[in-house]
């Protein structure tokens, strides 16, 4: 099932309507590493992570579910191989940690955004994941308070319209 959210941070699904935080750089075309922008376009749901210990039995969704560990982190070092891709920490390029002090990422949804195969700095880490209480803007991904992003996924959303204005 597709959603279509909006640069003003709606998610429309089917019938229902949910308030999303998005990048702090907006909604942009031309997303690059760093720009706190969310891409616009077409971005597949591929696989939902999440912490066991806090969230308990896997969220329910039609996708691979995998629980994630203190070792698991995410590159986003554009001139290293590994670049936008889920990788073991330590590791010697520049990583986002995964498991966090927070809970941002206690559900995390990977999104396809330049992974097929990844560009160098054409952006990294592109997730659906939990969002702070008040909605602040993230680095440039999309995020929705954990009862709406667990009802999503239990609804079956596999694919994310992102709108540019």
């Amino acid at each position: 099932m597709r959603a279509v959210v909006s640069p003003e941070g709606y998610f429309q699904m089917g019938s229902r309507a949910y308030r999303v935080a998005l990048g702090r750089g907006g909604v942009r075309i031309d997303k690059r590493e760093g720009d706190g922008a969310t891409p616009a376009g077409l971005l597949a749901l591929r696989r939902v992570l999440f912490r066991a210990d806090r969230i308990g039995k896997p969220p329910s969704c039609a996708l691979l579910r995998e629980p994630i560990s203190p070792d698991d982190g995410w590159c986003d070092d554009p001139l290293h191989p590994d670049y936008n891709r889920m990788v073991c920490l330590p590791h010697p390029a520049r990583c986002e940690a995964l498991w966090r002090p927070d809970p941002l990422y206690d559900v995390v949804g990977v999104l396809g955004w330049n992974d097929a195969p990844p560009v160098p700095g054409r952006g990294s880490a592109i997730f659906l994941h939990v969002a702070t209480p008040d909605l602040s803007p993230t680095a440039g991904c999309i995020a929705l308070a954990l009862a709406d992003l667990l009802a999503v996924l239990a609804a079956g959303l596999t694919e994310i319209k992102v709108s540019a204005g």
